[in-house]
């Protein structure tokens, strides 16, 4: 495989159009059309769209009804299709044809030389300043035949789905203007029937508020018809007698937008987006829903018609013309990442204090580390115990140092638990941890520096079982803080280990997305001011286990690798089940250039840094043994919490169940499908 073609990686590139329309010169808008057509494939679009009536104008009312100018739109449609000979896009045009008794408006598919098939429009609107039906036929019965485009037969009717056969998921249905806007509308019958690119061919007058409106829609169509939709509205050049035109173009694929240009253009644009068509495969292959409502709607979906064409992409390296988050788990958007952290820390909180009330309101006995993830269990806790009315003293909190403990993290647990009026102390594990590690005969404890697996564990262990033992002696429940991170590569000890606890309110949240919601609970005010420097001062330091002793900081990420990237690579396995060649194509995209892109608000310069091809590639290879041929059997015995991200949990009841025997055999010869490239 080609690593660098976008089509090697199940995307697709296609483009909304629109332009200067000249009303009622048809060769002057097949010109037009064949001149964006041209600079289209130049940039390796599939699918470029164009306005509806866009060959003579959508304005020109009952010109249509004028035989010489229907001649003449003929003649572009034949123009069109001549000059796409040699051109990579399927272009899909809008042009009056006649046909029996009527005049449909209607979308051209054209690609190579070759008219695919011709689409009417199924509603004509009449109404407030609409009058289609006075010129323009009802295609919405137009099911299973065919019309005389230039001589030739091609076939006509709703009921039209126009395939790939070269570019796998690349199935594209149009419909135009007012058919997306009845409550059933022509694309979401073809969504059912396998349509992934759903087209709209718009004339759209323009008038305050519908510029949203549309948007909405499109949105929603995409969503709902889990496709991609590519929406592309008349602009300049269109009559003003008693109407304006805005040029409206964007491309939505489920609900997120991917592109859109600048309203009211003075000449040609569009909007150019790569499309994922594996993400639209894999979303209908888990909503099983989907397909049951195809099946409810099978007397209609069943006979749609399928137009093959071959696409002959280019195998170049045409970039990724879509916006790819660093930190999938975090948006860029300063608002929509404040309002995640909103629901996610809520979230946390409401599924711990209606856990505390089920079992009685016992008291809650956690760890506090003065690490990212217990910081944040214990911010939550507070907070539960606030919204339930109860005192925060019955949080009780232990710091338990062992051997690698730093003073900095230590005083931070102190100072957090203090801020925050929990029942806080201290409990010193090292001379437990010596006593168990000379019972065993380890080498430490003659005094050789050996800081194995079983040394680490010996100190992990101690800490739960001690706080599962306080949590009987006081009446608690042991609150869990590891987080989704750590539970997808089994960054945990085992059993009587940080992986077991009562009750984890952090096993949703990834590593990537913590200390954000750290920040937002500082800057939203949730806690007084000495609690927010506490706060802002653990949000600083390494993330580190402190097991081994040494005067260096044992990282965790100098073990197992960068979170940044951990988190990219979980978060497209587990919300879509994309192979790693493809995680790795879109982590080189995300992270080989620093400047490029967004970055979460108030992400530390010192931290914005790139990762390479070699980098990505090596730790996603640690992820896909980890988590598919290792980590399981931790997360298979994973006690209760509350899923969080849209992305995805771990949990065996619910996002993620998987055998505790596995093997990453699959998932690490798909690494090895292609060479490692040098970008």
């Amino acid at each position: 495989m080609n690593f660098w073609s976008i089509y090697q990686h199940g995307f697709a590139r296609v483009a909304a159009c629109t332009g200067h329309t000249v009303i009622a010169d048809p060769h002057a808008n097949a010109e037009a059309v064949l001149r964006q057509a041209r600079r289209c494939a130049d940039e390796g679009v599939a699918v470029a769209v164009f306005p509806e009536l866009g060959l003579c104008g959508y304005s020109i009312e009952d010109l249509l009804l004028q035989d010489a100018l229907l001649d003449e739109v003929e003649e572009a449609v034949r123009r069109v299709a001549a000059g796409s000979a040699e051109l990579l896009p399927v272009l899909v045009v809008g042009a009056p044809l006649r046909h029996r008794n009527r005049i449909y408006n209607c979308a051209v598919v054209v690609h190579r030389g070759r008219i695919l098939g011709v689409v009417p429009k199924s509603y004509p609107p009449n109404y407030r300043e609409f009058y289609e039906r006075r010129q323009i036929g009802d295609g919405a019965d137009e099911r299973g035949g065919s019309i005389l485009v230039g001589g030739e037969a091609v076939p006509f009717g709703v009921d039209l789905l126009f395939a790939a056969g070269d570019v796998p998921g690349l199935v594209l249905h149009a419909e135009i203007c007012e058919d997306m806007w009845v409550p059933v509308p022509p694309s979401a019958e073809a969504a059912l029937a396998g349509a992934t690119l759903l087209v709209n061919l718009s004339g759209s007058p323009i008038t305050v508020g519908r510029a949203e409106d549309r948007k909405l829609l499109c949105r929603s169509a995409s969503s709902r018809c889990l496709a991609a939709y590519v929406y592309a509205a008349a602009g300049l050049g269109e009559s003003t007698t008693d109407l304006s035109w805005d040029g409206q173009a964007m491309v939505y694929e489920n609900g997120v937008l991917l592109a859109e240009t600048e309203r009211f253009p003075l000449g040609d644009t569009y909007a150019v987006a790569d499309v994922d068509l594996d993400l639209l495969r894999q979303e209908r292959q888990r909503m099983g829903t989907f397909d049951d409502n195809r099946r409810t709607h099978g007397a209609r979906t069943a006979d749609f018609r399928t137009v093959s064409f071959e696409l002959d992409p280019p195998p170049a390296d045409l970039g990724l013309r879509r916006r790819l988050e660093r930190f999938p788990f975090v948006p860029a958007d300063a608002d929509r990442l404040a309002q995640d952290c909103y629901e996610a820390y809520n979230i946390q909180v409401a599924g711990l204090q209606q856990r505390l009330a089920a079992i009685g309101g016992p008291k809650v006995v956690i760890g506090v580390s003065g690490g990212l993830d217990s910081t944040h269990a214990l911010i939550v806790a507070a907070r539960a115990m606030d919204r339930a009315g109860r005192p925060r003293s019955d949080i009780l909190a232990w710091t338990l140092p062992g051997f690698a403990t730093s003073d900095h993290t230590k005083d931070n647990a102190h100072k957090l638990m203090n801020s925050l009026g929990v029942t806080a102390a201290e409990l010193d594990i090292t001379p437990t941890a010596r006593l168990m590690l000379k019972e065993m005969g380890h080498p430490f404890a003659s005094g050789e520096p050996v800081y194995d697996v079983t040394f680490e564990n010996v100190q992990a262990g101690l800490r739960t079982d001690y706080l599962f033992r306080l949590a009987n002696q006081r009446g608690g429940i042991v609150l869990g803080t590891g987080d989704l991170s750590e539970l997808a590569l089994g960054w945990s000890t085992y059993g009587v280990g940080d992986q077991m606890s009562h009750y984890n309110v952090n096993g949703g949240v990834p590593k990537t997305l913590m200390q954000h919601l750290i920040r937002w609970v500082v800057s939203s005010g949730q806690f007084d001011e000495e609690t927010g420097k506490t706060l802002a001062a653990i949000l600083d330091t390494e993330i580190s286990p402190e097991l081994v002793p040494g005067e260096e900081m044992q990282s965790t990420e100098s073990k197992i690798g960068p979170y940044a990237l951990h988190d990219f690579t979980l978060f497209h396995v587990l919300r879509y089940g994309f192979r790693p060649s493809k995680i790795a194509f879109l982590a080189w995209h995300a992270w080989h250039d620093p400047e490029a892109g967004a970055w979460p608000p108030n992400f530390p310069e010192a931290k914005r840094v790139a990762y390479d091809l070699p980098e990505i590639r090596h730790w996603l290879e640690v992820f896909c043994r980890r988590f598919f041929g290792f980590a399981q059997f931790k997360r298979s015995a994973m006690p209760n919490g509350p899923k969080v991200s849209a992305g995805g949990s771990l949990s065996p009841r619910g996002d993620w169940r998987a055998p505790s025997d596995g093997n990453a055999r699959a998932w690490l010869r798909d690494l090895e499908r292609f060479d490692e490239p040098t970008a």
